[in-house]
Parts: C-alpha cells; sequence; structure tokens
C-alpha cells in the first residue's frame, strides 16, 4: 500500500514529447496528450504529502502506471483516475479564447508605480496608443490594470482605479481582441465589463473582495485566477512555504472549489501560479522547473513572467526593460510544459520565438 487514505496524490505529467514522435507514442499506447495536444507525456511523478510534509514520491511511465496503483486503495487509485483525466481533457474554449496555440496576453498598466513601465502609459491617449500597437504586434489579448501590484505597492482608492481603466477600455471599443480587467475590486470589475472588457483577471484569486465571487457567479465571463501571498504591499517580506509547489497547487485547488460552491463552473477558470507574488527567487525556479502540475486541476494555465525582478536577480539585470531575453527563455520553459497562456510587455519579440516554437518539426 501507498499510505492512509487521506493522504493527499499529485500527478505530474513528465517525459514530454512534441511532434511526429509525440503522435507515435500516443498511438503506441506510450504516452497520452497533454492538455489535448500539441504536447504528449510519457511519464508521471506520482507524490504524495500528509498534512505539510511531503513523504514519497515515484517517476513512473506511463505504460506501467496500471500496475503500479494496482496495490494502492480504491480511493487512491481513483484520485489518480481524475487527475489523469484533468491532465489530458482537452480544455474548452473560455469566452472568446480558443487554444489551438498558446496566447499572448498583452500588457497595458495604467498605472504611475508598476514595476516595469509605471507612468509610462498613464495618460488615456497613451494607454490606448500602446494597446493599439500591442494588438498589431500580435497580441491575443489586452490586459488592463490600473492599481500597481509590484512588491511595495500601495493600494488605491476604487476611484482612481476606475478613472485610470474605464477610459482606456471604452477607448478600445472597436478593437478585434478580447480586454481583460486586472483588478481585485468588484466594483472595478463591475464598470470594466460594462464598458466592454469580457474577462476578469484577479491576482488575489476573488478572495480579495468579498463581493466578488457572487458577483462573478452572475456574469458570464471568464475569469482568472492567480496565486499570491499577502499583499501586494507586505507579500515580499520573508514569504515562507511548506513546500511551495504543493503549497501554490494546494491553494488554487481551494480557490476552485470555492468558486464553484459560488456558482462559478470550471469551465470559466484559468488558473496562474503567480510567479513573482510573494515568492523568492528559489520559490519562482520550483514553480518554473514544476508547471506542469498544475495541469492536474483540469483547467487552462497562465504564466507571467516577463521582466520580472527573479529574471534580474539570475542575470544581475537591475533594468526592467533589458530582461528581454530572459522573459523568452522563461517563456519557452512554460510553452514546453505546456502553458496555455504567456503575459508579456513585449508583444511582437514574444510573438516571434512563440511561432518558432510552433514551427513545423519542432
Amino acid at each position: 500500500m501507498h499510505g492512509a487514505a487521506d493522504n493527499n496524490i499529485y500527478i505530474q505529467p513528465l517525459g514530454i514529447l512534441r511532434g511526429c514522435v509525440a503522435s507515435e507514442a500516443v498511438k503506441a499506447g506510450q504516452a497520452r496528450w497533454l492538455a489535448g495536444g500539441p504536447l504528449a507525456f510519457s511519464m508521471v511523478k506520482v507524490i504524495f504529502r500528509q498534512g505539510a510534509v511531503r513523504y514519497g514520491e515515484a517517476l513512473v511511465p506511463l505504460c506501467r502506471l496500471d500496475n503500479y496503483v494496482s496495490d494502492m486503495i480504491s480511493s487512491q487509485q481513483e484520485d489518480i483516475s481524475v487527475l489523469l483525466q484533468n491532465i489530458s481533457d482537452v480544455r474548452s474554449p473560455r469566452g472568446a479564447l480558443e487554444w489551438r496555440q498558446p496566447l499572448l496576453q498583452g500588457i497595458v498598466n495604467v498605472t504611475p508605480d508598476s514595476f516595469s513601465d509605471g507612468g509610462r502609459y498613464m495618460r488615456r491617449d497613451l494607454a490606448i496608443s500602446h494597446a493599439r500597437r500591442l494588438i498589431e504586434a500580435g497580441a491575443d489579448f489586452i490586459d488592463i490594470g490600473g492599481e500597481s501590484t509590484r512588491p511595495g505597492a500601495t493600494k488605491v482608492t476604487l476611484d482612481e482605479e476606475l478613472d485610470r481603466v474605464i477610459p482606456v477600455i471604452t477607448g478600445l471599443s472597436d478593437i478585434r481582441v478580447p480586454i481583460s480587467i486586472d483588478t481585485r475590486n468588484r466594483q472595478v470589475m463591475e464598470c470594466a465589463l460594462e464598458a466592454g472588457a469580457t474577462l476578469i483577471n484577479d491576482v488575489s484569486a476573488l478572495s480579495h473582495d468579498s463581493r466578488s465571487l457572487d458577483y462573478v457567479a452572475g456574469v458570464d465571463c471568464p475569469v482568472i485566477l492567480m496565486h499570491a501571498r499577502n499583499d501586494p504591499g507586505n507579500m515580499q517580506d520573508n514569504p515562507c512555504y511548506d513546500d511551495v509547489l504543493l503549497d501554490v497547487y494546494d491553494y488554487l485547488k481551494k480557490r476552485l472549489e470555492i468558486c464553484r460552491n459560488a456558482g462559478i463552473a470550471r469551465a470559466r477558470i484559468i488558473i496562474d501560479p503567480g510567479i513573482g507574488f510573494g515568492k523568492t527567487v528559489d520559490h519562482n525556479m520550483e514553480l518554473m522547473a514544476n508547471l506542469s502540475l498544475f495541469h492536474g486541476l483540469g483547467v487552462p494555465l497562465l504564466l507571467g513572467v516577463s521582466r520580472k525582478s527573479f529574471i534580474g536577480h539570475i542575470t544581475a539585470e537591475k533594468n526592467p526593460d533589458e530582461r528581454l531575453a530572459g522573459s523568452l527563455a522563461f517563456g519557452q520553459m512554460g510553452y514546453d510544459q505546456g502553458v496555455q497562456i504567456l503575459r508579456v510587455h513585449d508583444i511582437r519579440e514574444s510573438r516571434q520565438a512563440r511561432d518558432i516554437w510552433l514551427a513545423p518539426g519542432n
């Protein structure tokens, strides 16, 4: 037996394959499609955890998994079956977002203090022009935010946030791509959707504003749930975890359950592990190395690494504008693990990198 029935089990897809090799392995029963393709996985890591302690793990080729689980109790076998189904299932569209290829979310910060481009697009006309340039460069959708969530950021009033984002959204009423509103506040969500936004992106996973769960349950739009430790003002004050990978996974799993109980269907949800939000460089690297674990939650996965400070810590590059190469490298790590959305500042360069990654023969 592999432990008591009340232990938590996690399945991480590994041995990831692409192209003809992936197709042949799936046909031969040696692999399964990852989130419906185009990647396949041929191996899994089975992780066991009781409370805060990870007490065991095993690497198992997929073709031997049935034999491996055969001596487990029935509840564990059922858990593994559900996780495998979650990992393999085709991700259904979220509103106007489809997953034929990884999508690029272009960032428009209408703030004076965002870590990379704070103050650059505070004027309505500049923010609108920037959004249009991102769309022309290949953004699949635009993310507009009026409150900085960089480490140490101070909270803004609702009126300030609304005054920043709503004129920009209305000024983009003619664009052909969806708009997501990056906010933690229910009133901003409501006004943004009325103005033309069609997605909600909440760094607090609908936990900051007590009214947001019921509001989102009553509207028909996709929602992005992100993991963050504490508020932006103090999230980098010695962040600690028992096991950062499993703790973040468990948090997002719990938020999915809370959303379901509030009436928000799983089919509307996208998750984001929150790289850089209440995490050290080592925490971020652990998450980046193991992103594929989050496919076990059965929903699309968004990754935001663009220009972030942990890239600067690794490369000694203090200027966020000079972290493009690191951003592209971490973006490819995401693609290689099946991430469906990449949130980026540099759309043109990111689109070129994605198109090369997608090119036939790769």
